[in-house]
């Protein structure tokens, strides 16, 4: 609803927008917290946000006296003001605003804070909670963010050609930033993280439903999102630890998930270049087959090794030593990994930890006391500790 006002009011006005939309949500919890919940919410909410848009309209001198002329004038003469909250073009306002959002004017972290804002109906205290910062901080974030919007002069409108070429990749970044907080949030709020990961997905769905933006890119990432959530409530147990994937329990993985992203991933493979989401997404799809076979680790390790080429990063560097332990021992793995010289991440020294296990416990155990030194998150500080405490006990047998 936000994406629909804002494109008929003007960027310029995007408070105005949250307003009604918030004056709608308040009017919903007044009367449907004695009334009941309507049959049909969503209508019932398109209904009041129309009824109020309108009632501003009537009321509000600014409205009056410049912005209800600048609507008029695009209306056809005789006919009332269209406000359009039609599945389509809310879909087209929400495509619009995300490429809005994605401009080159606004600074790379505040695009995913106001993708969260503006497209996700979080709140700054949400989007605080999120990335454990304070609400201030989200605030003052998403404040600049739209006043660049509005000095800038971004119109909220279907993008064109142009447009998707010179800013696809900005916003396909966005949703995968957006779903990877989810995925690897170091938040304990499962809630939280997991409509994160939903987000995404939806705002990923949207961009391969739309003709314009339905690229090989686009379904590449879907595809990746699908295969990791399909494992995302195997990843933590009843305590909340971290679950290793080779001890994950496969009954839990979401079949119909793993399902969408084999169908998405086969859509993004109709095209000559690959992206970094093809690579990861076939890398995902990979791992939603638990049997550890040679075919399995050594396509793993190829596409790593691509990765690394197209675009280096020390997570998909320190991600290929272990698939390399599966594809060719731990012994060759530990020889590469060292190379890596990783000594301000704690996953390289956890990395270590795992290779020189049963290969030379005393090592392991130097790497694994590092690593728990480096570590910041409950979950990986109990991991550590859990592999800790396996060594100790083979050394004091």
């Amino acid at each position: 609803m936000v994406s629909v006002l804002s494109s008929l009011f003007g960027m310029e006005h995007i408070e105005l927008a949250e307003d009604i939309v918030s004056d709608t949500f308040l009017a919903a919890t007044e009367s449907w917290s004695a009334k009941g919940v309507p049959e049909n919410p969503t209508a019932w909410l398109y209904v009041v946000a129309k009824n109020k848009t309108k009632n501003w309209l009537k009321r509000d001198n600014f409205f009056q006296q410049q912005l209800l002329t600048d609507l008029r004038r695009n209306t056809p003469e005789g006919e009332e003001i269209e406000i359009d909250l039609s599945e389509r073009n809310i879909s087209d306002s929400q495509l619009a605003m995300m490429f809005a959002v994605c401009h080159p004017s606004i600074p790379a972290e505040s695009q995913v804070a106001l993708a969260l804002n503006l497209l996700c109906g979080f709140g700054a205290q949400e989007i605080a909670d999120a990335y454990l910062t304070t609400k201030t901080v989200i605030y003052k974030r998403l404040s600049r963010a739209k006043e660049k919007l509005k000095e800038t002069k971004i119109e909220i409108q279907p993008p064109t050609a142009h447009e998707i070429e010179e800013r696809l990749e900005t916003v396909l970044k966005t949703i995968y930033l957006l779903f990877s907080e989810g995925y690897y949030s170091i938040s304990h709020n499962t809630v939280l993280r997991k409509e994160l990961c939903v987000e995404a997905m939806r705002l990923g769905y949207l961009l391969v439903e739309q003709p314009l933006t339905n690229r090989p890119a686009a379904n590449a990432l879907l595809a990746l999102m699908c295969f990791h959530a399909s494992r995302f409530d195997a990843r933590m147990n009843e305590t909340g630890e971290m679950v290793l994937y080779e001890e994950q329990d496969e009954s839990r993985w979401n079949r119909e998930l793993i399902r969408k992203g084999e169908y998405y991933l086969n859509r993004a493979a109709d095209t000559p270049v690959l992206t970094r989401y093809h690579l990861e997404a076939a890398i995902a799809y990979w791992h939603t087959h638990k049997e550890d076979t040679a075919e399995k680790w050594d396509n793993i390790l190829d596409l790593y090794n691509q990765l690394l080429i197209l675009e280096y990063s020390p997570v998909a560097a320190l991600n290929r030593t272990f698939a390399l332990s599966k594809a060719r021992g731990k012994r060759e793995a530990i020889r590469e990994a060292e190379k890596l010289g990783l000594t301000d991440n704690y996953f390289y020294y956890s990395l270590l930890g795992n290779l020189y296990t049963y290969i030379d416990d005393k090592k392991a155990m130097q790497h694994y006391q590092t690593a728990l030194q480096q570590a910041n998150t409950p979950a990986d500080v109990a991991l550590i500790e859990k592999n800790i405490g396996q060594i100790r006990r083979r050394l004091s047998e």
